[in-house]
């Protein structure tokens, strides 16, 4: 039997890669990648299910760059409802951020260019509905460095999300009680409000508050809750255990492997089994590689993973295990005739929380932090809301009442999320990454990201350097949550 050289399994499986999950370029003379907005059907548990997805020139999910490529990209609309793609983690232009409070709908369809130079790194794209999203409107989207073309390693995507039979309304209107609304009709000129709690801290430094924090971070006896809706699936690669999707890799190979937590609103744990990982990047930005077997991963946030394969040819599950619950997905790493493993849906014991467990976050130290500065803007940011009723708010208000939280370009900037709630909110940022500098008054140069992960009654601390002057969102990515009002605006001024 003739045996393939590292090189070229890595070419072969990278050509396969390519043919399936996320196909390479269009290579057509004006470089350009076609992306569709449409409906597709998958099999989850054996039953047929009608879902949405964006679907690129070869038929297969989201895309793939190659280093210095331009993300240049023509979308069309083909469902029968108006949407918006976001690029999430991307910086592009506020015109191209794919949001509908500054970018108009795309309408059923309509075709949108988009033209920027991406950030590379482990990102992705998803509807800015709620209702979409839910309904499996995400892809991947990889940008690969150069230092990914020269490096001897297979890239591996686990793309996660929680699925449900019912129609993505029906999961909002359980979830919600009725409270959420129709963010398809979205007020682009909303007037802005004067005052209210977003400059309560004015220019004060986020260490500089003496008495605000004290005790806030212990939760005592008050009960957290963790999961919001009982989905009938989860799903990896857009299958179930039942079914898992099988990856052949080498023996005694290096995989990076590429994990996007896509799911609407569950966190989950990663986990590599027996095998030691090497976690080098989160949210498309590397961080000093920190050792482990299990890694945690709120919705929308994304774990760069490097595994050093065995050589015994033994298949390696890798698995992504709900937390709170007994639920898990995942998908099979498997060398050429191993065995693949059967393993059930349903482990033994319930997976601790993710939403409390902070020791990663403050595990984790950029490989490229922040250039010292002092701090010119410093704001409170409170997270509020509660299960009955449920609504969730920023500063005590909705989206519709929103008070945006401004800064002029070129500050450096803190935002201390504060969360009053009995809930984790993973925050995202529209249009920058940002730094996570401090921890219930723990200071540390921590990880770079666009998405963090707020405990409940607890405080985390990004810094960032504002950039283009335009309103951009900043929200909590629990579609729950944002559909029923965690969502502002950060306005930046010239």
């Amino acid at each position: 039997m003739t045996q393939l050289s590292r090189r070229g399994f890595l070419a072969a499986t990278a050509a396969s890669a390519a043919s399936l999950l996320m196909p390479a370029r269009v290579r057509a003379a004006t470089d350009s990648f076609a992306l569709s907005a449409t409906t597709r059907v998958i099999e989850v548990q054996g039953r047929a299910a009608t879902v949405m997805g964006l679907i690129n020139a070869q038929g297969g999910q989201g895309l793939m760059l190659e280093p210095g490529q331009r993300f240049r990209v023509d979308l069309t609309n083909t469902l029968d409802v108006e949407t918006i793609v976001h690029w999430h983690g991307q910086i592009p232009p506020n015109a191209q951020d794919g949001v509908p409070n500054t970018n108009a709908m795309l309408k059923p369809g309509e075709t949108r260019a988009y033209d920027y130079a991406p950030r590379p790194g482990t990102f992705w794209m998803h509807s800015h509905i709620p209702e979409q999203e839910i309904g499996l409107l995400a892809a991947p989207l990889i940008v690969r460095s150069a230092e990914d073309a020269r490096a001897d390693r297979q890239d591996v995507i686990m793309f996660l999300h929680d699925f449900a039979f019912r129609t993505p309304q029906e999961v909002l209107a359980e979830v919600s009680g009725g409270s959420a609304v129709d963010h398809t009709n979205m007020d682009h000129q909303a007037p802005p409000v004067t005052g209210g709690m977003a400059q309560m801290s004015g220019m004060m430094g986020m260490g500089n508050m003496p008495g605000m924090m004290g005790g806030m971070h212990g939760m005592g006896s008050m009960a957290m809750d963790l999961n919001d809706f009982e989905f009938d699936a989860y799903l990896a690669n857009d299958r179930t255990l039942d079914d898992p999707e099988v990856i052949s890799v080498e023996r005694g190979g290096r995989v990076r492997l590429r994990v996007i937590n896509g799911a609407s609103m569950t966190a989950f744990w990663i986990d590599l089994g027996s095998q030691t990982g090497r976690l080098v990047a989160v949210d498309g930005e590397p961080v000093v590689a920190l050792a482990g077997s299990r890694f945690s991963a709120a919705p929308a946030q994304r774990l760069d993973i490097e595994i050093d394969l065995p050589n015994d040819g033994v298949a390696v599950p890798i698995l992504a295990l709900r937390e709170g619950a007994r639920e898990r997905t995942g998908i099979i790493l498997a060398p050429t005739g191993a065995e693949v493993p059967r393993i059930p849906a349903l482990s033994e014991v319930e997976h601790p929380p993710v939403s409390s467990d902070m020791q990663q976050e403050l595990a984790l130290r950029a490989a490229h932090p922040l250039p010292e500065r002092p701090l010119q803007n410093g704001q409170m940011v409170m997270l509020m809301g509660a299960m009955q009723p449920y609504v969730w708010t920023i500063n005590g208000r909705t989206w519709e009442n929103r008070v945006p939280v401004t800064a002029r370009s070129g500050e450096r900037v803190e935002l201390m999320f504060h969360n009053m709630s009995m809930m984790a909110h993973p925050m995202h940022l529209h249009g920058h990454v940002f730094q996570v500098v401090e921890i219930n008054g723990t200071r540390f140069p921590g990880a770079i990201r666009d998405t963090v992960l707020v405990p409940p009654m607890n405080s985390v601390t990004i810094a960032f350097d504002a950039g283009e002057a335009a309103p951009w969102m900043l929200h909590c990515h629990h579609m729950g949550h944002l559909a029923t009002g965690m969502m502002t605006e950060l306005s930046i001024s010239a």
